[in-house]
């Protein structure tokens, strides 16, 4: 069984084919949210603990981590936001950006071994990303894209993640150690959109063997009552093999959608995960324990 294992000081992350679902939060990322790029661009970083305080305690076990703001030092930036998470929660982080300086001093701070999101098939990205993640002892994610864009054809974008998981292994950097993502396009432009993801995660699970994720708040781009898109995609993929998103948990239908497909999948034995989460406490419960409290202190 393929696991990639992703690592903070204090915790351990397994993405695997037999493994619960790995939500990997989205949250602290500016592309898109005004507010939160104005206030990095100014050093602030308070919106920046509470999404990653908020996503960990909603149930993100990692947290993906951008500092993309317009005319900002990102990699400055970036080194900065990595350790100040890493100060406040041990979640493992991926460690987010197209700008190889911004990843390369993510990962000089970053303490434990990081997923770095992410490397494509073009030959420039493979030749500068694939060296780094290997002399950090980093995971990668690869994206299904080349020189040639994204293909519509699910079969293209499967050769793409296999010949960068081909190269990966030129360097060093096993099957393990890299996370597929096959590209998710908006469904409400290209009908057939889910369905080809579909395709190619049951590929690249059962023909490449490696695990996968995806930007998965992307399937609903531009549809009304996104999250209930969003919920029916990640259960289907789940159902298909996908075995991460980075996605938001902050969003109930979401959560309980992984959750969910967790159980289904024989991924959450007993229903443990499930019922931690939502069993009602008994019937006087808190008082109980309240109580207790009263007596000790």
């Amino acid at each position: 069984m393929t696991e990639t294992l992703i690592t903070s000081p204090g915790r351990e992350v397994r993405i695997g084919f037999d493994r619960p679902f790995v939500i990997i939060g989205e949250r602290i990322n500016p592309t898109g949210r005004k507010i939160l790029a104005e206030e990095m661009a100014r050093g602030d970083y308070s919106r920046v603990e509470a999404d990653a305080i908020a996503q960990v305690e909603a149930g993100a076990q990692m947290l993906d981590v951008n500092a993309g703001v317009p005319l900002a030092d990102e990699p400055a930036m970036l080194a900065d936001i990595v350790k100040l998470v890493q100060s406040i929660t041990d979640a493992p982080l991926s460690i987010d950006s197209s700008i190889v300086a911004a990843l390369e001093s993510g990962l000089a701070v970053y303490q434990g071994k990081a997923l770095v999101n992410s490397v494509t098939g073009e030959e420039e990205r493979l030749e500068t990303v694939l060296p780094l993640v290997k002399r950090h002892g980093a995971a990668v994610v690869a994206i299904s894209n080349d020189e040639t864009g994204i293909s519509e054809d699910p079969d293209v974008r499967f050769d793409v993640a296999k010949k960068i998981v081909e190269r990966a292994a030129d360097y060093g950097i096993p099957r393990e150690d890299v996370v597929v993502d096959p590209l998710v396009m908006p469904i409400g432009a290209i009908n057939s959109a889910g369905r080809q993801v579909m395709h190619i995660v049951r590929r690249l699970r059962e023909e490449l063997k490696v695990n996968t994720t995806c930007g998965a708040s992307n399937i609903s781009f531009g549809l009304p009552n996104r999250n209930g898109i969003n919920s029916a995609f990640l259960t289907m993929a789940i159902g298909a093999g996908m075995t991460s998103a980075i996605t938001s948990p902050l969003h109930p239908e979401v959560l309980q959608a992984a959750l969910g497909a967790d159980v289904m999948m024989g991924h959450d034995p007993d229903c443990a995960n499930w019922l931690r989460k939502y069993r009602e406490p008994a019937p006087g419960a808190g008082r109980e324990r309240r109580g207790r409290r009263r007596r000790g202190a």
